[in-house]
């Protein structure tokens, strides 16, 4: 019989950890002299005590190592427990959101999505501000360390290809987890400090520069206004893309260059094809852009800039309403958002290194169809890749493409346009943020969504974070019978 009782220690924990948090918005409610930080000392009461009370009823069984069965309940327990608690002061606070729509906002920024329900953004608490900053930065720190150590160990979507490729502990999931998750906050922290100085160097104040670290460097995309990033221009865009761009790099890379080995970063081929993806991209957009305003050039190419790394990272940050860019521009950024940064980054989507190894596949069978006799095999980063992690990967694209048509017809059914319910299980799937059409595109939001669209969204989101195979699995007889 499955023992739950090491998942639920482990999710109680980190329940508790969260209701820990909710210390920081009533600390800067209370210093605004607001009545709000009792929202949220409610909130991480019952929160606090509801994730230890979990964690004390299950020590009893906590072990040294976790099953695969419990390992994949607690990667998508911990998505789902965390988002209820996290929805608490959204429902109580001034937002005084409905369930649906408090869960529905906590899944977008723990998920780090970045999709909101919320209007009127400028006039809220700070308290409720900085806490949807705070969800999304913890779901960013969270989603490296599970595609660090559970998703290669699980042979999720082809990530078995970075097992173990920077720690060469072979101990138990648990205390691997604990060993790399130390230095990767080293270097998580050390991102979102930078960024918050280099945001303060470009006049932001401390508030939204703090918010907005916390939101870009976890590629979260949730801003302090309803004009999203377009409240700053100009330095402000630059300095987030720089960021941006930071965060959807292999978090293992900057591991090894903390221990002095700087050459895998320079040598790696995700790395490479990544940025030059993106500067053709940019490329191409910045050119659009001075066609439609030929005067205005640097204007072009920053928001061409800001706009595309903003999307392919997952961020979901808007300078500007690019629906108004024509169908040409619109089309490229429905497609860029299903690109996505690299694996083990606080990015989404379906990442370049599965692109890369689709592609070795392709080119090796047209090399086998001319050449019947030869002996050709994918490589990736110059090492052979075996069958194990090619299947992983068709698999992934595979289930990729079904979930996202399945998405967009449940969505139709609910009464959507084929635009937003396309573009909306997209950017669900793919955590982006910004949908297209003028409901959920970049000017838009999702308020107007009907409750059943917002629950199909959710779990859209929960799929798309999770690698969608984490997920899956547990919906087979097999697995419970395992």
């Amino acid at each position: 019989m499955l023992d739950l009782r090491p998942v639920g220690y482990v999710i109680g924990l980190l329940v508790a950890m969260l209701g820990a948090t909710m210390v920081l918005p009533l600390l800067v409610d209370l210093a605004q002299g607001q009545g709000h930080w009792r929202i949220f000392l409610q909130s991480g009461v019952i929160t606090v005590l509801s994730g230890g009370l979990v964690a004390l009823s299950c020590s009893n069984g906590v072990k040294e190592g976790l099953t695969i069965q419990q390992t994949f309940l607690l990667t998508t327990g911990v998505w789902l427990a965390l988002p209820l608690f996290g929805a608490l002061p959204l429902m109580m606070g001034a937002t005084e959101l409905r369930f649906v729509d408090a869960f529905f906002e906590a899944m977008s920024g723990l998920t780090t999505t970045g999709s909101t329900v919320i209007t009127g953004l400028d006039e809220l608490p700070r308290g409720i501000l900085l806490w949807r900053g705070i969800l999304q930065w913890l779901g960013g720190i969270g989603i490296v360390v599970v595609a660090m150590v559970f998703l290669p160990e699980l042979r999720v979507g082809g990530m078995q290809i970075f097992r173990a490729e920077a720690f060469d502990t072979m101990g138990k999931i648990l205390p691997r987890a604990t060993q790399i998750a130390a230095q990767i906050s080293v270097i998580y922290v050390f991102f979102t400090f930078a960024c918050v100085l280099s945001y303060l160097a470009v006049g932001m104040s401390f508030f939204d520069a703090s918010v907005h670290a916390f939101t870009t460097v976890s590629t979260g995309g949730f801003a302090n206004y309803d004009a999203s990033f377009a409240t700053f221009t100009g330095p402000a865009e630059y300095i987030a893309s720089f960021f941006m761009i930071l965060a959807v790099l292999p978090f293992v890379l900057y591991v090894q260059l903390l221990n002095g080995r700087y050459k895998p970063l320079l040598r790696d081929s995700q790395v490479r094809v990544f940025l030059s993806v993106v500067a053709v991209l940019v490329g191409i957009v910045a050119v659009a852009l001075t066609r439609m305003f030929p005067h205005h050039w640097e204007q072009a190419l920053r928001e061409a800039l800001f706009n595309i790394t903003s999307i392919i990272t997952g961020t979901g940050y808007a300078s500007v309403d690019y629906m108004l860019w024509g169908p040409f521009l619109i089309s490229l950024f429905f497609f860029i958002g299903l690109i996505g940064g690299c694996a083990g980054s606080t990015t989404c989507s379906i990442k370049i290194f599965r692109y890369q190894l689709l592609f070795s596949s392709i080119r090796v069978q047209l090399q086998r169809i001319r050449s019947p006799h030869g002996i050709f095999t994918p490589r990736y980063n110059g090492k052979q890749v075996g069958p194990d992690v090619l299947n992983s990967v068709m698999v992934f694209f595979v289930f990729f493409i079904v979930s996202l048509g399945l998405f967009a017809v449940a969505l139709a059914l609910t009464g959507l346009d084929f635009t937003t319910s396309l573009s909306g299980a997209a950017t669900a799937m793919g955590n982006i943020g910004p949908g297209l059409g003028e409901i959920i595109g970049p000017a838009g939001n999702f308020s107007s969504l009907n409750d059943p669209a917002k629950w199909i969204l959710s779990l859209a989101m929960l799929v798309g974070r999770l690698e969608l195979m984490a997920v899956y699995v547990m919906l087979t007889a097999q697995f419970w019978r395992a």
